[in-house]
């Protein structure tokens, strides 16, 4: 468990990737990958749940800070690379995951489907490389 004075997400972009809420972005990026999948085949609940998480995002930094390692890798890096260039693998070479990085780059985020299932497991990447 973190102390609780370790920051490990951001309200900032927690908020910036809210805007795209539709696509789930910002449910992937506090580490709830089942409801961000829901929030992107339902266009965040046909936008009721996109809105509504508006007020949410407080509670879901608050526990993401509490779920995950702060250390050398900052997750608001690794989500804004995974998020904007993934399907080139930046956020991986950022990670030092060289040779991911280099498939990923070359085969666009392997055709897309790591660049998904990125979505879904960066958080736990990251957290990994921290402790």
């Amino acid at each position: 468990m973190n102390d609780s004075n370790s920051d490990t997400h951001s309200k900032t972009i927690g908020y910036l990737l809210w805007i795209f809420g539709f696509t789930g972005a910002h449910r992937f990026y506090y580490g709830k990958p089942i409801t961000g999948a829901i929030w992107f085949f339902t266009a965040g609940l046909l936008g009721v749940g996109w809105l509504i998480d508006l007020f949410l995002i407080p509670g879901m930094d608050r526990q993401a800070s509490r779920r995950f390692t702060a250390g050398r890798y900052d997750y608001s890096v690794a989500w804004i690379l995974q998020t904007f260039l993934g399907a080139f693998g930046i956020h991986r070479f950022y990670m030092g995951k060289i040779w991911t990085g280099l498939i990923w780059l070359l085969t666009g985020g392997l055709f897309l489907v790591g660049w998904l299932y990125d979505f879904c497991t960066l958080n736990e990447q990251v957290d990994e490389l921290n402790r």
